[in-house]
C-alpha cells in the first residue's frame, strides 16, 4: 500500500509542475511574442520496493522537461514606428550583458544615444552589431528584408536568424532566448519583417484554461487515492493488532 502512496505522490509532483507551466501560460496571454509552454512527463522503473513473492513491478512518474510550441502569433497593427513583427520563423538578435539572446518581442524603442533597443534597453542587433538612428535625417523605414532607412540614407538591416534545431533554446527571461548548444544561428532567409505591427501570443485561452481544470481534478484524484491507500494500512494495522 506504501507504494500506491508513493507512486500517486510522483505524480502529484509533475502535476504540480504542470499547473504552474499552464497557469504561466495563462498569465501570458496577451505578452507580445510569448510562446506557449507544455511539460512531458516519463515513468522510471523503480528497483526499490519488494514483495513478498519477489520485486514489484513498480514505476515512478517524474518530470522529464518542457516543450514549447514556436508556431507564429495573430500579427496585429499597432503603426508604431520601431514596432516589428516577424512573418515566418525567426527571431531578432539583441545583445545583453549576459550575451547574445533571440527574441520574437519587436517593441522597440531608441535609447538616448539613438540606439535601436528592446524595452529593457538591450541593443537590437544588425548585421554590423547595433542600429543607431540619426533623428536629424527624418522618419524610419523598414523593409520586409529588415533594411532600416532614413530618408534615402540605409542606416543598417536589423537581423533575422533561426536554428535549426529550436530545442537548442532556453528561456532566460525577458521573452528571451539563449542558444544552448553549439548550433551557429543562420539568417532567416524566408521570414518577413512587419513594421508598425506586433505578433500576439500563441496561448489559446480555452485550450488552456480547460486543461488548468483537467489537471486540478486529476491532482484531488491523487490525493483521494492517498487518502484510501494511507486508510487501508490503517485498519489493516488494526485487524492485526486485535489478531495478536
Amino acid at each position: 500500500m506504501e507504494n500506491t502512496m508513493y507512486v500517486a505522490l510522483s505524480r502529484q509532483m509533475t502535476l504540480r509542475r504542470e499547473l504552474d507551466i499552464t497557469a504561466n501560460n495563462i498569465a501570458n496571454v496577451d505578452t507580445t511574442g510569448f510562446k506557449v509552454e507544455g511539460t512531458m512527463v516519463r515513468t522510471e522503473a523503480s528497483t526499490g520496493p519488494r514483495m513478498i513473492d519477489g520485486p514489484a513491478s513498480l514505476k515512478f512518474v517524474v518530470d522529464d522537461g518542457v516543450t514549447r510550441d514556436f508556431s507564429q502569433g495573430v500579427l496585429r497593427q499597432t503603426d508604431g514606428p520601431l514596432d516589428m513583427a516577424i512573418d515566418g520563423q525567426g527571431f531578432f538578435k539583441v545583445q545583453t550583458a549576459a550575451g547574445e539572446r533571440y527574441t520574437r518581442d519587436g517593441r522597440f524603442t531608441l535609447s538616448p544615444e539613438g540606439k535601436l533597443t528592446t524595452q529593457g534597453g538591450d541593443p537590437v542587433q544588425g548585421e554590423g552589431g547595433d542600429i543607431v538612428v540619426n533623428p536629424e535625417l527624418g522618419p524610419v523605414s523598414i523593409s520586409a528584408d529588415g533594411t532600416v532607412s532614413q530618408g534615402a540614407a540605409r542606416i543598417g538591416k536589423v537581423a533575422v536568424v533561426t536554428f535549426d534545431d529550436l530545442a537548442s533554446l532556453s528561456k532566460t527571461g525577458d521573452n528571451q532566448f539563449s542558444n544552448t548548444s553549439n548550433l551557429q544561428a543562420q539568417p532567416a532567409t524566408a521570414a518577413r519583417v512587419r513594421q508598425g505591427m506586433l505578433e500576439g501570443s500563441n496561448v489559446n485561452s480555452i485550450l488552456q484554461v480547460t486543461r488548468l481544470i483537467e489537471i486540478s481534478r486529476a491532482y484531488e484524484s491523487m490525493a483521494r487515492t492517498i487518502e484510501n491507500s494511507a486508510e487501508l494500512s490503517r485498519r489493516s494495522v488494526e485487524r492485526l493488532g486485535r489478531v495478536a
